[in-house]
Formats: C-alpha cells, sequence, structure tokens
C-alpha cells in the first residue's frame, strides 16, 4: 500500500521560511501585497481564493481580492495592468474560470514579469524555458518539483512520465522536471497506448483534468504518483486525476485530493509575493 504524501506538511516548511521573510521585510516598511483578480462567481475558486488570502493573513502579507462586475477581455486585462503599474502591490494573479474570449496565455501578457508570481505571463514562460532564476514558475507547477524534493525522491536520471501539457502545468512542469536532470516524457490526449508510456515511469505526474484517469494498469510498481487534478464533485468535494483506490496498493507514494498538491500551490504563491516583494525593495543598503 502506498504511502500518502502530506501536502500540508510540505506547505508548512515553505510557509517558516516565508514568514521570516515577511518579518524582515515588515522591519523596513515593507508590507508584501498580492493582488487578486477575479472575474468569476464560481463557488469553487471563490473557496480558493478565501484560502489565500487566510494564508496570506496568517503570514503577514496583504491579499487584495479584485472581484469584477461583468468581466470581458478587456476589462480583466486593464485591471492586471494597472494592479502591475501600482507600486505598493508585488504579486498579481488571475483566477479562473474566464469569460468566453479570454485566455489565461493572452490575457497573462498584462501582468508584468517582476510580479507575474504565478508565471502566467508569455515573458515569464520565456524566461522559465530559458532557466532563468528570475522566472516565476506556474506555482502548481513547482509544486510538483518542491513536493518530490521535500520527500527526497531522486529525479537526476529517473524516468519522469508527465500527462498533460497545459502551459498551466504540464509544460512548465516538464521545464521544472528537465533542469533536475530527469528524464521527461509528456502525454496528452492523442498519446497511443497512454497506460504503457506510463508504466515506464518512476515518477508519474497526472495534470489533465480527468478524474480518476489514471489506473492500477497506468502505474509501474513502486512508482510515485504526483495527482496534480482537482476536479469538482456534485457534492462539492473535491476528486484527483488518479483513481486513488487502484492506484495505492501499486504505487510507493501518492499525493492525496484534497490535502497534496493545493497546499504547497497556495505556499508557493505567497512566497513568489515575497520573494517580489524583497527584488522591488532592492539590495539591503
Amino acid at each position: 500500500m502506498s504511502r500518502l504524501i502530506d501536502g500540508k506538511a510540505v506547505a508548512r516548511v515553505i510557509h517558516e521560511q516565508t514568514a521570516l521573510d515577511v518579518a524582515s521585510l515588515l522591519d523596513d516598511g515593507i508590507v508584501p501585497a498580492l493582488a487578486v483578480v477575479v472575474p468569476t462567481t464560481d463557488p469553487g475558486t471563490a473557496w480558493y481564493v478565501r484560502s489565500i488570502a487566510r494564508a496570506a493573513d496568517r503570514l503577514g502579507i496583504r491579499c487584495l481580492i479584485e472581484q469584477l462586475d461583468e468581466p470581458t477581455p478587456t476589462t480583466i486585462a486593464d485591471q492586471l495592468a494597472a494592479l502591475s503599474a501600482d507600486q505598493d502591490v508585488h504579486g498579481v494573479i488571475c483566477q479562473t474560470p474566464l469569460p468566453p474570449g479570454a485566455t489565461l496565455a493572452n490575457l497573462g501578457g498584462a501582468i508584468a514579469a517582476a510580479k507575474d508570481v504565478d508565471g502566467a505571463s508569455p515573458t515569464s514562460f520565456g524566461l522559465l524555458a530559458a532557466g532563468s532564476a528570475e522566472a516565476f514558475a506556474p506555482a502548481t507547477a513547482q509544486a510538483v518539483v518542491e513536493i518530490l524534493r521535500h520527500e527526497q525522491i531522486p529525479l537526476v536520471g529517473r524516468r519522469v512520465v508527465v500527462v498533460g501539457r497545459s502551459m498551466v502545468v504540464g509544460k512548465p512542469a516538464a521545464m521544472l522536471l528537465l533542469a533536475e536532470n530527469a528524464t521527461v516524457t509528456v502525454c496528452h490526449s492523442r498519446s497511443s497506448d497512454l497506460p504503457s508510456i506510463c508504466r515506464e515511469a518512476d515518477v508519474l505526474v497526472a495534470a489533465v483534468g480527468r478524474p480518476g484517469l489514471i489506473g492500477a494498469e497506468h502505474v509501474r510498481p513502486g512508482a510515485v504518483v504526483i495527482d496534480v487534478g482537482t476536479n469538482p464533485t456534485p457534492d462539492g468535494g473535491l476528486v484527483g486525476d488518479v483513481d486513488e483506490a487502484a492506484v495505492a496498493p501499486v504505487a510507493s507514494a501518492l499525493t492525496p485530493v484534497p490535502g497534496g498538491v493545493g497546499p504547497v500551490t497556495t505556499a508557493l504563491l505567497l512566497r513568489h509575493t515575497v520573494v517580489a516583494a524583497a527584488r522591488a525593495a532592492g539590495p539591503p543598503a
């Protein structure tokens, strides 16, 4: 039976360092601030934004929630650009789902790269692909690597399969894993014989958004499985892309949903905001 990886424990370690850095900034009169643009009334999004705000408050980070009524691609982009120009704001993110005609890839360009703490802009993606230390990776993609690092799961030379090729998780996660010297394969909806490809993995990352897509037949015995999926259920709960009951007897370790990748994603968003605030303040005198 696989060991369940406690994402909350990983998040606590990140929060501890973030709290120290926030205290240092506050001593210098700098209050780190994260602005969250919310162009939707989706209940799941509202719950997630509240969780970000609560975590920010505990750490001493100011969280501005910008709820947009009747949003359009233009009004969303204008709000993102205005917040990027605000010197008192250090991080800017945009929540989904978006209204018709709007895509995160297009809207991300309105966020200044220095404040793009969730790696939404094409500039941030390009910097990440180039291996720049200045780039903020999408927090969910980085959460995958942070969990593996915290759990001391070796990546150098290991086979990693990422199922999903989105700009938010799949592609950036693959780039981050390549930077860790893993051998990475990216699968998608048109990959043939997905189970056999997945069974080659020492580490399997599921990031598609299809509940229960990954079953026992996809997992090599002893593999580590990172479930990035957050799929709402009719009763208001969440399930991942992995059939946990089927995979648990096969994998050596598995992230649950909820309680796995999610808490680490939030912790990294706040961590990125504090890093952005420190960069904006410049080096110590």
